[in-house]
């Protein structure tokens, strides 16, 4: 029998004044690198390199389920809401994560919408981090797609989701991965990844803050799929270019979901991001 290195935990954290549980996993020792999963998925998305011991010998590499998502349940009284998420919930609920874990400016690595939530946090508390790894990460695209579609009594939400980021799975991506990362999004409770995409298609405050973040401070590393059709190479390098100083790699066979889909693939991207963010001692935890 083989028992992962993984642990899984719950905190309660208050975000908009009101307590919420939230369940996060982490794995390694060392410099700690604050992981964030992509719209409609949760931190399964992280296991493989939470898994990978050459990562986590010298990465405390730490995975939380956003509120609504995963092992993170909703608000009471959910039954009668609307879920929509807005950056400033979404920036609140990744510091009071951190402040709870008493993390002292962690590397902050997020994809997809937690990619754009990474840069806006370069932007506006860019001191409480130590670096920034934005993956399938850019300014912003509205979306191309009617989003209510993924919130109706007639048609199965998780399996509509996973229908449309299909798509964006790269075709170099190993079957069973691909239909695992696909799973996530088809056990994504109901209207959960709709409430993610209006972030992540509606706000577009992002652009003018680009050239306000200080990489000089914080750096900024981009990486992107060649495969992603949601966060194109083009969007990802046109917001590099925005930001003075940041970096990027476009993972030539890789798609939106990287770490997921092809966690192989995506493995020496990563690597080399944590290679650009600064060094870490123990006396700086």
């Amino acid at each position: 029998m083989s028992i992962e290195p993984i642990t899984g935990r719950y905190m309660t954290v208050k975000i908009g004044g009101t307590s919420r549980r939230i369940y996060f996993e982490e794995a390694g020792q060392g410099r700690p690198v604050l992981c964030l999963h992509t719209a409609g998925a949760d931190t399964r998305q992280w296991r493989h390199l939470m898994n990978d011991s050459e990562v986590t010998a010298s990465n405390r590499l730490i995975a939380f389920d956003m509120p609504w998502h995963g092992k993170s349940l909703p608000p009471e009284g959910f039954e009668t809401q609307e879920y929509l998420l807005t950056t400033e919930a979404y920036i609140e609920t990744v510091l009071a994560v951190t402040e709870e874990l008493g993390l002292e400016r962690p590397l902050l690595a997020g994809c997809s919408m937690g990619g754009r939530i990474a840069l806006q946090l370069a932007a506006s508390h860019a001191d409480r981090f130590s670096g920034f790894i934005a993956i399938e990460a850019s300014d912003f695209q509205p979306a191309w797609y009617d989003i209510d579609w993924f919130h109706r009594p007639d048609a199965h939400g998780g399996e509509m989701g996973a229908a449309l980021v299909s798509a964006n799975i790269s075709p170099y991506a190993p079957n069973a991965e691909r239909w695992n990362t696909l799973w996530m999004f088809m056990q994504s409770g109901p209207g959960v990844f709709r409430g993610d995409l209006s972030f992540y298609t509606r706000d577009d405050s992002l652009i003018p803050r680009l050239p306000t973040i200080d990489t000089s401070k914080t750096p900024v590393h981009i990486i992107v799929g060649a495969y992603d059709l949601t966060c194109t190479p083009e969007d990802a390098e046109r917001t590099a270019k925005a930001i003075p100083g940041a970096t990027l790699a476009v993972m030539d066979e890789l798609g939106h979901f990287p770490m997921s889909e092809h966690p192989a693939g995506f493995r020496p991207y990563f690597i080399e991001a944590l290679g650009r963010m600064p060094s870490y001692t123990a006396e700086a935890a």
